[in-house]
């Protein structure tokens, strides 16, 4: 992969940014050479997700991704960083302030839709403000939009235009995090470019890095997402992603449980509430999701007997080719209103006065943590 600034110089998918080329079927970039004259010209794989909604598995090496975030903090740009609210601690680059060096960054929080209408958007952007800086990473601003609803875009060109001075944009997140969707809005809104970038629910669909040219002869430059292997996403089957995504604003569900009661949601996690007294526990989880109530002394057997089927997907077939689980056993303390995030899931709300103490049972590998209430 070259680096930022030559990327443009031979022909390239219009769609993902990649290398166009009509010899292997299997790479990134392939494109029958009878299709080359053809405009815009997009791979074989970009069509196939716009026209089929079909995503081809292309591995590429993330450490020349990292090469090429690397690259950025030698710019004098604006760092435009996209994190999925819905997965907002799976989503943030881990140590990007280190890529990017003394550059600003704007943090844009997309995928506001997905939360419950009646929300204090307020009290969720202190809430972002909180959780990155403990991350470490230092912001000139942060701005929550829907850029599939259309919801505070306005804020976020506002933004761009407060911040970018005359620089390059350069658009940075984890895949899936709805980066392409946003680019292919601020095309619109603020380039005279025609053509838009491919998007889809699959991760990394972004193959390289595209430049987007402004009026002001600056650019943005959409790189590739990084692909995080701690989220859910990363590890179920593609079929699968429709019922783990939600793509609509999020009915939570209220569930009072007394201790030694299980849930499952569908056959990829397992939630337990071990010890404490009768409370309260909301789930925010995609509502195509099966949740499943038992008691904990049951719950081996209904898993061993049920996954795949009464507990709902993925199939028998399906879950082989997913990591064995892993327990993480997490304590509420009293008078705590936490969170329980388990990556490209979603969260549970734990509201247990008395503090409690739950094992969640989920893929080795995915992120399981406790946070500080979002909602």
């Amino acid at each position: 992969m070259r680096g930022l600034q030559q990327v443009q110089t031979g022909p390239a998918c219009a769609g993902c940014g990649v290398q166009l080329q009509s010899d292997s079927p299997e790479l990134p970039g392939f494109l029958p050479a009878a299709a080359m004259g053809r405009e815009p010209v997009i791979c074989q794989r970009c069509f196939r997700i716009r026209h089929y909604n079909e995503a081809a598995s292309v591995a590429v090496d993330q450490d020349e991704f990292l090469k090429l975030l690397g690259t950025i903090g030698s710019t004098d740009s604006l760092v435009v960083h996209i994190v999925d609210l819905y997965d907002f601690e799976g989503s943030l680059i881990s140590g990007l302030q280190r890529f990017v060096g003394n550059n600003p960054v704007l943090l844009v929080v997309n995928k506001l839709d997905l939360l419950p209408k009646a929300i204090n958007v307020n009290r969720i952007r202190n809430w972002v403000q909180k959780q990155a800086k403990a991350e470490g990473l230092r912001t000139v601003d942060i701005v929550l939009c829907s850029a599939k609803r259309n919801i505070g875009f306005e804020h976020v060109i506002e933004a761009l235009e407060r911040h970018r001075g005359d620089r390059d944009v350069y658009v940075v997140g984890a895949t899936n995090v709805g980066k392409s969707t946003l680019i292919n809005r601020l095309i619109r809104d603020y380039s005279d470019m025609e053509r838009e970038l491919t998007t889809s629910r699959y991760p990394g669909t972004t193959l390289d890095a595209v430049h987007i040219p402004l009026d002001d002869g600056k650019a943005i430059i959409d790189t590739p997402g990084i692909v995080y292997e701690t989220r859910l996403t990363e590890v179920v089957p593609r079929s699968f992603l429709g019922t783990l995504l939600p793509d609509k604003p999020i009915k939570p569900l209220v569930y009072q449980l007394n201790s030694g009661q299980s849930l499952f949601m569908g056959s990829l996690v397992r939630f337990d509430f071990v010890e404490g007294d009768r409370g309260s526990f909301t789930f925010y989880i995609s509502n195509a999701l099966n949740v499943h109530r038992t008691k904990i002394e049951r719950a081996e057997s209904l898993y061993e007997d049920h996954r795949g089927g009464l507990l709902g997907g993925p199939t028998l077939e399906e879950l082989e080719n997913i990591p064995a689980w892993t327990r993480h056993s997490l304590r509420i303390k009293r008078g705590m209103k936490q969170d329980v995030f388990i990556s490209g899931l979603g969260w549970i709300q734990v509201n247990a006065a008395s503090g409690a103490l739950i094992d969640v049972y989920a893929p080795k590998g995915v992120k399981v943590m406790l946070r500080d209430s979002l909602i």
